[in-house]
């Protein structure tokens, strides 16, 4: 190949590699910047802490120390009617009674609460709809104590059962409510002395919140046998709501809607059910209690027949009869005779 050809190849290829790098740069400087997220620094309230609720609390919640805690507050958004650290003492809140409904997070205002030994804070304690009725224990029917308002039980009566048929009785037990709210033991509604400390003491009364038809089988119960109080966890509250959804007892919102899920929870945590009712009989514990009562008369008579070593039938039972009557006359004739 000529040199001049070999100068002109030479020369376009440079050519194009300048070219190739000035419209690479071009690109590159007219490219849309990307946007690189900042991470978002939130400043910390300088204020004083206020008291706020841990969780939503409905009118009627009975305060517990796990219901509420200091939290830091900006100083302009701080009202007077807010529970300043330093000022007051959040243990006056123990055992109160939610007045207003509250959401999580939101400051406790006074005047929102009703405290133990009020005048009207049994009735602000009751749901709407709601009685209070009053139960007589002793330490072995009331968890020895260990039962302060604000808990959940579940009541159990324990009766003998004559029967028509002599011998001993039938011993049962049986679970006639469950889900009670406890509202006082004795005439204390607050579980923790003058310090804020837990205070265990055994009682004779518990008061009760019920439904009016429950609160009559309460007042039944109470003349039939003896009545037991069994604590209940507070984990059981989810699998009451699924039990109640399953047995129809509760209608499930249909809209989706986060808000009416919250409310439904709430009504069944707070619902006492009297259905569905489980019983234990003297049989279930000891083989040589009974299952029935024993019962004797027309319904349990019948001929009984048995064979001795010699083959003659003995009638230990007299046979049922039937009652015919031909105009005036009224006759018994034994069932099977011609």
């Amino acid at each position: 190949m000529e040199p001049k050809k070999i100068a002109l190849l030479v020369g376009a290829v440079v050519v194009a590699l300048v070219t190739a790098l000035l419209a690479r740069q071009m690109f590159v400087k007219s490219a849309t910047p990307v946007a690189i997220a900042a991470p978002i620094q939130f400043s910390q309230p300088t204020g004083p802490k206020v008291l706020v609720a841990t969780r939503a609390l409905p009118i009627g919640t009975i305060l517990t120390e796990g219901d509420f805690k200091f939290q830091q507050w900006p100083k302009d958004l701080i009202k007077g009617a807010y529970y300043v650290e330093g000022k007051l003492d959040k243990n006056v809140l123990r055992g109160s009674v939610v007045r207003n409904e509250m959401s999580a997070g939101q400051p406790l205002m006074m005047g929102s609460f009703v405290h133990p030994g009020d005048r009207v804070f049994l009735a602000a304690a009751l749901g709407p709809g709601m009685r209070a009725i009053t139960v007589a224990v002793r330490a072995e029917t009331s968890v020895a104590g260990f039962v302060f308002p604000g808990d959940r039980v579940d009541v159990m009566l324990t009766q003998s059962v004559e029967g028509t048929g002599g011998g001993p009785a039938l011993k049962t037990s049986e679970t006639i409510v469950r889900n009670m709210r406890v509202l006082a033991t004795d005439q204390r509604t607050a579980s923790e002395d003058k310090d804020g400390k837990k205070e265990v003491k055994t009682f004779n009364t518990v008061t009760l919140e019920a439904t009016p038809r429950i609160a009559e089988k309460i007042a039944v119960a109470q003349t039939i046998g003896m009545l037991t109080l069994s604590l209940r966890p507070i984990a059981d509250n989810t699998a009451e709501l699924e039990r109640a959804i399953a047995a129809g007892e509760v209608n499930v919102p249909t809209s989706g809607d986060p808000k009416a899920d919250r409310k439904l929870a709430l009504t069944v945590a707070a619902q006492p059910l009297d259905s569905n009712p489980t019983f234990v009989t003297g049989a279930d514990v000891s083989r040589f209690q009974r299952r029935s009562a024993a019962m004797t008369g027309p319904a349990a008579a019948r001929p009984v027949e048995r064979v001795p070593a010699g083959g003659v039938k003995i009638e230990d039972a007299k046979a049922p009869t039937v009652r015919v009557a031909r105009g005036n006359t009224v006759t018994e004739v034994p069932i099977g005779s011609k």
